[in-house]
């Protein structure tokens, strides 16, 4: 396997932020940035984020205000997570009289810290939303590919060829508010993750306390054959995860040899390490008690190196 380093790319790739602008501001530091004419940058490296910039912390406006003039000014690449695409549609109307994410007590529920630091600004509100639809849904770079969840080829290139680009048009943000669209599903894949239906009978609670009867699974893993080692998802579910074998074809092909991929979105605990040779996530849980904020110092290798993760406590 090819694992030369191309020495013109350096890049460091963080997880989920969530609103915790503590720990991005001590990550940024001990990766070597520093605050320059009010934006955090490196003479030679570039951040890349995995989306979920907001919900659950206290700092929600606090870390926008960190980010978007990093990407804005070409100091950091970002991805669209799946909390900045709830709130684009919790924002967009439906053109029914409602909006394309219901405005329910469990929508709001998990949209609460967002909601309170803008919902009494419609103004930046709206500015802010305009600025999450200008994210892209992946990237796919010469030597790296960067997404909040899955890499699924079949779902991006469908998009590509009914969308043209890699980004949230009118359109296709309408289709994927529709659970009965090919575009709702693609889009729950590449950024919610790939799921799989548990046996009739079958449920386990998810972080917020919502009882769950598909599970999000390790896409990559040609050994996960039961329902118990697909699963990913928190350790505190795995005895509600039976361990019956799945039927059928329910993984995605990524072989060894392909770019390295980096996601986001998992909320993993413990020592940050790569979940396949070419595949890394680096969302450590930050949002909660114990968890961290976690990056990966990405030098061209083409196998990931578990001593290049570094972290930030909450």
């Amino acid at each position: 396997m090819n694992n030369s380093l191309n020495s013109n790319i350096h890049y460091d790739i963080i997880g989920d932020i969530h609103g915790e602008y503590p720990a991005l501001i001590k990550l940024l530091t001990e990766l070597g940035y520093s605050e320059l004419d009010g934006i955090w940058q490196h003479e030679e490296r570039k951040v890349i984020f995995l989306g979920d910039f907001i919900d659950r912390g206290k700092y929600q406006r606090e870390v926008l205000a960190v980010v978007r003039p990093m990407i804005e000014n070409k100091y950091a690449l970002a991805v669209m997570g799946n909390h900045e695409f709830n709130a684009i549609a919790f924002f967009t109307e439906d053109g029914k009289g409602g909006y394309l994410r219901q405005r329910n007590e469990k929508n709001r529920g998990q949209h609460k810290a967002f909601l309170m630091a803008y919902e009494k600004d419609p103004e930046e509100w709206q500015n802010i939303i305009g600025w999450f639809r200008s994210l892209p849904l992946w990237l796919d770079l010469d030597d790296i590919r960067i997404v909040h969840a899955c890499w699924d080829y079949e779902k991006i290139e469908k998009i590509e060829r009914g969308y043209g680009d890699n980004r949230l048009t009118d359109e296709l943000l309408k289709t994927s508010c529709s659970s009965g669209s090919w575009e709702f599903k693609a889009i729950e894949t590449l950024l919610k993750g790939k799921e799989i239906p548990l046996p009739a009978g079958s449920e386990f609670q998810d972080k917020d306390g919502n009882p769950r009867h598909h599970i999000r699974i390790r896409w990559w893993d040609k050994d996960a054959s039961d329902y118990r080692s697909a699963f990913m998802g928190p350790e505190s579910a795995l005895t509600h995860i039976p361990n019956d074998v799945i039927q059928g074809d329910h993984l995605i092909n990524y072989s060894h040899d392909e770019k390295p991929v980096f996601l986001g979105h998992y909320w993993l605990e413990g020592e940050p390490s790569p979940l396949a040779p070419n595949i890394a996530c680096t969302d450590y849980s930050v949002a909660k008690p114990g968890g961290k904020l976690v990056a990966y110092r990405w030098d061209g290798e083409r196998t990931l190196d578990a001593n290049k993760f570094v972290s930030s406590d909450r």
